[in-house]
């Protein structure tokens, strides 16, 4: 790499943009969301169930269907999984989460298309809408 003048100027740039990202809606929302999340007690109640309940699920786990109680251990930490989930504050923080994603995903997306249409971004989020068709369809088999 060789550090000139435009090197610094792409650095200033980045700069101005991870700015503009801290000042973004959906950062201020994922923070605010992330906040309530953390403050609620009952989340970290469930949180505290959840992590019992898959630590004493790990513990039987490698002897599967041989090990007593496996079935009903397994039902626990899914259903203290799915009450985590479906908690109201939690479900906020996810959606929140998910369009920060997606802001950065898009982002990731104009830079690369920027410097050639044939750079690949994995967006993380298998649904992400990608302009990139280079393979015309011949490459799905």
């Amino acid at each position: 790499m060789i550090i000139n003048e435009a090197f610094f100027q792409l650095e200033d740039q980045n700069q101005v943009l991870i700015q503009a990202i801290l000042a973004s809606q959906s950062y201020n929302i994922y923070l605010q969301k992330k906040k309530q999340m953390n403050d609620c007690t009952e989340v970290a109640e469930l949180k505290r169930t959840f992590q019992s309940e898959k630590d004493k699920f790990e513990r039987i786990a490698e002897y599967g269907k041989y090990a007593p109680d496996y079935r009903m251990q397994q039902r626990k930490v899914r259903a203290s999984k799915r009450a985590l989930d479906l908690n109201e504050k939690v479900a906020s923080f996810r959606v929140a989460e998910t369009d920060l994603q997606q802001l950065l995903d898009e982002i990731s997306q104009c830079l690369a298309q920027t410097v050639s249409s044939e750079i690949k971004v994995d967006a993380g989020n298998p649904f992400f809408e990608t302009k990139n068709h280079s393979c015309e369809g011949n490459c799905h088999g």
